[in-house]
């Protein structure tokens, strides 16, 4: 087998397992809410979300893999190198915020590390500005969270005031069901995207899809990226990762039904959008501006600010911080194989 090819393969794995740690990481943003509220229980959500984070590979298309793959950074400038190292870069600071207990964004860890090790490779000037713009107005993804989640909260209150707080308790118990079902669907269709734009990057720079094929519909390579990257985001869910449900989930805020069905209802939109329109967001911010206002609607003391801006922290300092490792990485690489 040609040392190109072994390197193909070992590039599209780790994109994979990549995809799988984001799964694994970002399992909270799917069942946290309703694990919180006892709607369903943790092993029946992760089930529930695996589900809908799959069926996401046929109902989203694939705009903001486009995005990733060559809208962001020039696709000359991209080797399997580039790809690897970004990719290494994004799954240290996945496992490192995982275990901090973190719902960082595996989404910026990702563009972070892919932007790091292109720069160190051939400049700046391989940034495309265009994209970046789009990418960076849109990390504000978790103000439109929390700005739908209050209006929902705010609406529903109004309109069943008059209503008894435990009928209105079980009507949100099963309208939960599809909050939490839109909710997964959204982050499969907007995270499980970022790795195909990955591996299509992998096969346009191991020379299996051409310039026009990368910008198109990838070829005789089109579903099978599809399916591989929504079954491993998939798995990762369904193993899921509780230390950050904890966090998700209560130690932010105390969710009712009525509060989850409004967190995960205005992630889902937002989700829904952006996806639809080839933005990549940050799931996981999206979901906890959501949760966050929700809680605040109650009383402002309802909110674990603490919990909140440390969460705030790993969210500035994600992209830089995954672009450092993959920087450093590509440049350890260099010094081996100069032609990287």
């Amino acid at each position: 087998m040609k040392p190109d090819l072994i390197l193909l393969i070992v590039t599209i794995l780790v994109a994979l397992i990549f995809d799988f740690l984001n799964g694994f990481h970002d399992a909270a943003n799917s069942i946290a809410t309703v694990v919180s509220t006892r709607v369903l229980s943790p092993k029946l959500a992760v089930l529930w979300a695996a589900f809908f984070n799959f069926a996401a590979a046929f109902l989203l298309g694939s705009a903001v893999a486009k995005m990733i793959g060559g809208g962001m950074i020039h696709v000359e400038s991209v080797t399997q190198y580039v790809v690897i190292t970004g990719l290494f870069g994004a799954i240290v600071w996945d496992l490192l915020t995982w275990w901090w207990g973190l719902p960082t964004s595996s989404s910026h860890a990702l563009i972070g590390g892919y932007a790091g090790a292109a720069v160190m490779r051939s400049g700046w000037h391989v940034i495309i500005a265009e994209g970046w713009y789009k990418t960076l107005i849109f990390i504000v993804a978790p103000i439109i969270g929390l700005i739908l989640g209050f209006t929902f909260m705010v609406a529903i209150y109004w309109l069943l005031r008059n209503k008894a707080p435990r009928k209105i308790d079980a009507w949100f118990r099963k309208l939960q069901l599809f909050s939490a079902a839109a909710y997964s669907l959204g982050h499969g269709g907007n995270d499980a995207q970022k790795t195909m734009g990955i591996v299509a990057s992998a096969l346009y720079g191991a020379h299996y899809l051409s310039a026009q094929e990368l910008a198109g519909s990838w070829g005789k390579f089109h579903w099978p990226i599809i399916l591989a990257a929504n079954a491993s985001i998939a798995l990762g869910t369904y193993f899921g990762g509780w230390r950050i449900v904890h966090t998700m989930g209560s130690r932010i805020t105390k969710l009712k039904p009525v509060g989850g069905f409004c967190a995960e209802a205005a992630g889902a939109i937002t989700l829904f959008s952006t996806a639809l329109a080839g933005i990549p967001v940050s799931t996981t911010h999206t979901i906890t501006g959501a949760i966050v206002c929700v809680g605040a609607v109650n009383r402002l003391s309802a909110v674990r600010w603490g919990v909140a801006r440390r969460i705030v922290w790993a969210w500035v300092v994600t992209i830089p911080a995954a672009a450092l490792v993959a920087a450093g990485t590509f440049w350890l690489v260099r010094l081996f194989y100069p032609a990287a």
